[in-house]
């Protein structure tokens, strides 16, 4: 389970407002990444807080709730479809990354972020493999983002009914891979993550 220990250690060397940054839909065939970037009071308790991927669609939305309740300061920020065509899931991923941590409220010093890349950030960071079910304010952050996206694909799915976006939030499902064959992509596709339509093409 995620506690403070990260942002303990980071107090303790001096860093006064520590956010943790998380992203959510870096995988999917299409729509935007985004990310979030959040500050927690120190030893705030958030019963059930925990990775987004543990937890269920309805304790994802509850807890969205209370973390926006109960942060010093948060900010969820995106990456768009083009943006991520034009730079790369990577690039645009840390995009939005520096775009979250631009719009708190409440400046940080310092930043701990999801993953194994933390690179060119306006304040000093660090990586943390696994960060989301280790500090509490990247497990915070990834509710924010999580929560976030999944409800952009809901907007999605009403705007492009034929993709089901809403049932699989844009991952390669086969219902996914079905449709892009038989309705081809649509503008919201990142045309990177299709290429196999061109390869079965040839």
């Amino acid at each position: 389970m995620p506690d403070y220990s990260i942002e303990n250690s980071l107090h303790e060397k001096g860093y006064a407002v520590v956010c943790g940054i998380d992203e959510a839909g870096r995988g999917p065939l299409c729509g935007p990444v985004y990310a979030a970037a959040c500050i927690l009071p120190d030893g705030l308790v958030i019963e059930g807080l925990n990775d987004s991927k543990k937890l269920t669609a309805k304790k994802r939305e509850k807890l969205f709730d209370v973390i926006c309740n109960e942060a010093i300061a948060y900010c969820i920020a995106s990456a768009s479809v083009e943006e991520i065509d034009e730079l790369n899931i990577l690039e645009a991923d840390l995009l939005a990354m520096r775009r979250a941590i631009d719009g708190l409220s409440v400046k940080a010093d310092f930043a701990i972020i999801d993953g194994n890349i933390a690179r060119d950030f306006q304040i000093p960071a660090m990586a943390v493999v696994k960060g989301d079910a280790t500090s509490m304010s990247i497990a915070a952050a990834s509710i924010l983002a999580k929560v976030a996206r999944d409800r952009v694909c809901e907007e999605l799915d009403r705007e492009y009914p034929e993709y089901l976006i809403a049932k699989h939030k844009g991952y390669g499902t086969k219902e996914h891979m079905d449709a892009l064959r038989k309705y081809g992509p649509s503008p919201i596709h990142r045309k990177k993550f299709i290429r196999f339509l061109d390869e079965e093409k040839k």
